[in-house]
């Protein structure tokens, strides 16, 4: 099936000005730990695995239990089929920590630092491996929840047409662009991450795709 289907050339245009956008663009350094964020991107797994094996940190956590979007496909938690990726790639289990408890980014932060604490590590640099699309999101929420550190934010390098045919689902994908950024901008006002400023360029082509329909993973006033 092609994956286009649905979506119009203006919508991919928006679409690749928000995935732009979502991406923060951090030079990698070494830091104390990562945290692999859970999520349905096995992707996630597969780049922490890598950035490891580059020595760009000595701990890994992967943070994610359960949710109604992978569960089926994650069905012990996200964060245990990460670590079982992570150990079929080369990562030694002793540089791998599991938390399996969050349910969402402020959480698989928080719970991270406890269960870091717990292990004997306080660190003072932060790599996270999200999702392409939720490095932003990630970013905002970590200078929230967990101020003290540095933090760096990175993502397995793809372009959007690939990411698409990765999951194989065009609205889905952008309907999950859209819905992160409605994040980027709600979550501050919740007090769930920090403001960012978003360009009048990225905040029309949000208006556009949400105009046409990509709504799925809108949160619900």
């Amino acid at each position: 099936m092609d994956h286009r289907v649905g979506a119009t050339d203006q919508n991919r245009q928006d679409a690749q000005t928000i995935w732009d956008f979502h991406q923060v663009g951090h030079t990698l350094a070494k830091c104390d730990v990562a945290i692999g964020l859970g999520s349905h991107d096995l992707g996630v797994a597969d780049y922490a695995a890598e950035l490891f094996h580059q020595g760009q940190f000595p701990v890994l956590v992967f943070s994610g239990g359960n949710s109604p979007t992978t569960a089926q496909r994650f069905p012990d938690g996200e964060a245990v089929h990460y670590k079982r990726r992570a150990l079929e790639l080369g990562v030694p289990e002793a540089a791998v920590l599991v938390e399996n408890r969050a349910s969402n980014t402020g959480q698989n932060i928080s719970l991270s630092r406890e269960l870091l604490l717990q292990n004997g590590h306080s660190p003072q640099s932060v790599l996270l491996v999200s999702k392409p699309y939720m490095e932003r999101r990630a970013y905002a929420t970590c200078r929230k929840v967990w101020p003290e550190v540095d933090v760096t934010c990175a993502s397995e390098p793809m372009k959007l047409d690939d990411y698409v045919q990765s999951i194989g689902d065009e609205k889905l994908v952008i309907d999950m662009l859209v819905g992160d950024l409605q994040r980027v901008v709600e979550y501050p006002r919740l007090g769930f991450a920090i403001e960012q400023e978003v360009p009048a360029t990225v905040a029309s082509a949000y208006d556009r795709l949400l105009s046409a329909g990509f709504d799925s993973r809108i949160l619900k006033s």
